[in-house]
């Protein structure tokens, strides 16, 4: 039972927070406010305005605000305006505005003066009044503008209406106080005017009094002829009644013979109408048979046309569609033989790098078993010998034929053209010049131990010594000519 009492205190206690939601929530607008609803009021609108009336305000998607109608009063003490005569004009004036409820007038309102005060929108306004009515004192003269006050008071209204519109805006009321310029031109208008209104007031006194003069004679006059007019009037009445009786007769039998004709008329114009009215039958009957003799061609000529326009559309479509198959089938064949034949070549390269490497291994692997060899052979020879000195001395006898080689063909490839003797006797040691000549160019072959030192072979004692004074007078001569 508890249970059962506290569900309904909450539903009881979340109605009651619903309807206190919902009144709070409900905002009814003052006659002299609008109710600007802004936030999600629909597609298209920033905001939702109401003049009256009330609106329900969605929670958190939703939210108002106020905008005043009070009327603001703006005084507009617009000095030195150039009129359209170049002339500057003092026009201080006195404008009543306020904020339009005209719809789509309210919505300009609502964007671009909420949250504003009157003392910002007096100011924005201000400012707008005083462009405008330079505009339009631009556009007239000075008499003009001094003359005619209605028309310069519509042309503001206009101009200003339409500008403040734009800022949802109305102007209410303008009173122009005074119209006055820095040059004196309005001044020296008046004081024509006045002096036109003086001479005008003499002439109408002299008028007056010409006509009173006049009036009298005029009514002793018409007195005389009022009485010879009364005699001959009577005697005009007399006849006139006469006359009218005869005129009565003539109308009436002119009415009977215009009756007459406007029934004949009457009676023409209804079978003209029904002669038309049959035309128009018959017209509209051919016109339906047009139609249908139309309709029957269509449906003979131009269905049968298109019917067989689309089959054609449609076999031209097979076709295309055969022929692309085939280039298609015609496309993977060849790019399946193009595949074969590229797979063909790199099996082959596969192959040829597959030899290359077989031949590589095979000469490095021969390379390998020379170096073995060689390496078997040298510690076969390093034993033989028992150690390295005899080893050393094994080589270098082997190799003592090639050295010797080298040194003889070191002279080999000397060319000499000539040998010119200037002195046939002899020489301290029993030499001749030509002798001597001949030992010298033995000499200057390179000897055995410095031709092995030169390419890092110290030849063993056993070979012979190289005299140090006797190595280092070796002659070295070269050249085409020789002379002694």
């Amino acid at each position: 039972m508890l249970e059962y009492l506290i569900i309904i205190g909450a539903v009881v206690a979340v109605f009651f927070l619903l309807i206190v939601t919902i009144a709070t929530r409900y905002k009814k607008c003052p006659s002299d406010r609008i109710l600007v609803v802004y936030g999600k009021v629909g597609s298209g609108k920033s905001a939702q305005c109401y003049h009256g009336g009330a609106a329900f305000i969605w929670p958190i998607i939703q939210d108002y605000q106020y905008l005043n109608l009070t009327p603001l009063p703006i005084d507009i003490k617009l000095e030195g305006a150039l009129s359209k005569q170049n002339i500057r004009v003092n026009t201080p004036s006195t404008f009543t505005v306020g904020i339009s409820t005209e719809p789509g007038v309210m919505e300009n309102a609502a964007e671009r003066l909420l949250g504003l005060t009157l003392q910002h929108i007096n100011e924005l306004a201000k400012d707008i009044i005083f462009g405008q009515m330079r505009v339009v004192i631009a556009t007239m003269d000075i008499e003009e503008i001094n003359a005619d006050r209605d028309k310069l008071i519509a042309n503001i209204s206009t101009g200003v209406e339409v500008e403040l519109k734009k800022v949802g805006l109305r102007l209410i009321n303008v009173n122009v106080q005074d119209i006055t310029d820095a040059s004196g031109y309005i001044d020296a208008l008046g004081q024509e005017a006045a002096s036109k209104a003086i001479a005008e007031a003499k002439v109408k006194v002299a008028q007056a009094d010409r006509d009173g003069e006049i009036g009298a004679a005029v009514a002793q006059r018409d007195k005389r002829i009022a009485v010879s007019n009364a005699n001959a009037e009577a005697t005009r009445g007399e006849n006139t009644a006469q006359v009218d009786i005869a005129n009565s007769n003539a109308e009436r039998r002119s009415a009977q013979a215009e009756a007459e004709r406007l029934a004949t008329a009457a009676e023409k114009v209804a079978q003209a109408k029904v002669l038309e009215e049959a035309y128009v039958a018959e017209q509209r009957a051919e016109q339906q048979r047009a139609e249908r003799e139309r309709s029957t061609q269509f449906a003979n000529i131009v269905v049968p046309a298109e019917i067989a326009k689309e089959r054609q559309i449609v076999e031209a479509d097979a076709e295309a569609e055969r022929l692309r198959r085939i280039q298609q089938g015609m496309s993977d064949a060849v790019r399946a033989e193009k595949q074969a034949e590229a797979d063909g070549i790199k099996l082959v390269q596969v192959a040829e790098a597959d030899g290359l490497r077989a031949k590589l291994l095979a000469e490095a692997e021969g390379a390998q078993a020379i170096l073995a060899g060689k390496a078997k052979g040298f510690k076969d020879l390093i034993a033989t010998c028992e150690g390295p000195a005899g080893a050393q001395q094994m080589l270098v006898t082997e190799l003592l034929p090639q050295l010797v080689r080298e040194q003889v063909q070191a002279i080999s490839n000397l060319q000499i053209d000539k040998i010119t003797v200037w002195d046939s006797g002899g020489n301290g040691d029993g030499k001749s010049s030509t002798a001597s000549f001949l030992s010298g160019l033995a000499g200057s072959v390179p000897p055995l131990h410095e031709l092995a030192k030169n390419v890092g072979v110290e030849l063993p004692e056993y070979l012979g010594k190289l005299k140090e004074d006797e190595g280092r007078k070796a002659p070295r001569t070269s050249g085409q000519d020789a002379s002694i």
